[in-house]
């Protein structure tokens, strides 16, 4: 395959999320992807130094940037997609954990359709991307790994979603472009303001699919802000009862089954813990320099 997307990473106030995210990002991704953190003016001098500490480690080809004073959630992540001009880019929720191969199965997706503009993929708490249930919000799973492996082996059909969900999402720049972007002056919340443009590109014939070979875990869902919800029904009148029709009827009620057999059949294999205490990626950091002082 060639180069992945770049992945983007809106840097929140969760310290502990993000040294978690982090940590399952560089284990996860293939070495030398390009990601962008870009901080709103959130990370405290906590989540800095977990930042700064990643950075000096990671693998990938990693840069951080970070505003002198916050413009929003949604002006925000506008921002980022403008700088990316027309590529495709993976935007991942800094409180999100994926699996392994997550992205190589995102662009795997996109790229077996053109059609489509945003690919999701599956999540423990993810909507209608949900799993184990369908719109609940299930623990973080024991076994990421085990799990990736499992969502791999599922054929590749990439059903339509009702929009896309935001604790990961490939989104394709030349949708995004013609649908006119993210529209940061009506929404607060990137959750809904992606919501807004999925819906945008569905209607200019775009697909939002679901990634179902692939697994990106999350402590909770994302939310809106202000009147994000009210101007969402207003823009979109029919959008709240196609949800919860979605959420009733669950049409990928056969293909969620279909992963809990795989991962019920998947081999078992000892993996390093990625969801284990969020200070673990800290702690196991100072007993490092305190070694390397020693010497």
């Amino acid at each position: 395959m060639s180069a992945l997307p770049v992945v983007l990473v809106p840097v929140g106030v969760d310290d502990d999320a993000l040294d978690a995210c982090l940590a399952a990002l560089d284990a996860g991704t293939p070495a030398g992807t390009r990601v962008w953190l870009a901080d709103d003016a959130q990370a405290g001098p906590r989540g800095l130094a977990i930042v700064e500490r990643w950075l000096a480690r990671t693998a990938l080809q990693a840069d951080y940037t970070r505003r002198p004073r916050s413009i929003g959630e949604a002006a925000h992540l506008d921002d980022m997609l403008k700088a990316c001009g027309d590529v495709d880019v993976l935007v991942l929720s800094s409180d999100a954990v994926p699996c392994p191969g997550w992205a190589n199965q995102l662009a795997a997706c996109a790229a077996r359709d053109p059609a489509i503009a945003t690919a999701t993929p599956w999540c423990n708490a993810g909507e209608t991307a949900a799993w184990p249930r369908v719109g609940e919000v299930m623990p973080v799973p024991d076994e990421p790994a085990r799990l990736a492996r499992a969502a791999a082996t599922l054929p590749p059909h990439h059903p339509e979603l009702p929009a896309a969900v935001d604790h990961a999402l490939f989104l394709r720049g030349s949708a995004r472009r013609k649908a006119g972007g993210l529209d940061a002056a009506s929404y607060a919340s990137s959750y809904v303001a992606l919501i807004d443009l999925s819906l945008r590109m569905a209607g200019l014939g775009w697909r939002n699919a679901l990634c179902e070979t692939a697994f990106v875990a999350r402590r909770g869902e994302g939310r809106p802000l202000g009147d994000d919800v009210e101007t969402l029904g207003v823009r979109w009148p029919t959008w709240h009862a196609r949800l919860a029709q979605f959420l009733m009827q669950d049409p990928l009620h056969a293909l969620r089954a279909s992963l809990g057999h795989a991962f019920e059949n998947a081999e078992l294999r000892t993996q390093p813990d990625l969801f284990g205490d969020a200070g673990e990626n800290e702690h196991a950091a100072g007993e490092d320099a305190a070694g390397e002082g020693a010497a």
